[in-house]
């Protein structure tokens, strides 16, 4: 017995940046299809909020900028068009070719877990974001408990993985010289029981 194939969409380049610069809603875009992301919830936007407001306030006047959400990165080796929910990038922006809407070259990537993205952001989409040769850290933040992990490279591949649960943990961002309590990652978070 045959069984019927999906077929799948293929879209340009092009057409994935018509379609961003007319959607009411961002899309990421992935060998050749185009990928509506999530609305985020309240939790999900605090979070990510108080990232960028920690990251971003103490980073002030140091060559870094602060990004959240809407700032598009080319993770180059994969061709991905992605949008971390909070990214920091040391010293010169680089651009995608031709665009002043996507970078290149993050130091450190925030990542905020969802239940539809979760397995994505742990799986897939680490694994292209290790393509980056700037990637110095890769956070990973629970919006359901409290619970953050920070990925750092070793070399050769390797990565390590640090775990942080508690309201006192200080999450040490070496990459950009910053440290934020879980208590201040997690403020006026709703957390399930």
């Amino acid at each position: 017995m045959a069984v019927a194939q999906k077929k799948r969409s293929i879209f340009s380049l092009a057409e994935y940046f018509r379609q961003e610069e007319q959607a009411p809603y961002r899309s990421e875009f992935y060998d050749g299809e185009i990928f509506a992301m999530a609305g985020g919830t309240a939790n999900h936007n605090r979070l990510s909020g108080n990232m960028y407001i920690a990251i971003r306030s103490a980073l002030r006047g140091k060559g870094c900028d602060t990004f959240m959400a809407d700032m598009r990165l080319l993770v180059k080796r994969r061709q991905l068009y992605t949008y971390p929910d909070v990214m920091v990038i040391c010293g010169r922006l680089d651009y995608a070719p031709g665009r002043n809407d996507t970078v290149t070259n993050p130091t450190l990537i925030v990542e905020v877990l969802s239940p539809s993205t979760e397995a994505y952001d742990r799986g897939k989409k680490f694994e292209f974001y290790r393509t980056l040769d700037s990637l110095k850290e890769y956070v990973l933040i629970d919006q359901a408990r409290m619970y953050v992990e920070r990925h750092r490279p070793l070399g050769l591949g390797r990565w390590e993985m640090t775990a942080f649960e508690a309201p006192e943990d200080v999450l040490s961002l070496t990459s950009v010289g910053v440290d934020i309590t879980l208590a201040a990652i997690y403020e006026q978070i709703e957390l399930e029981s």
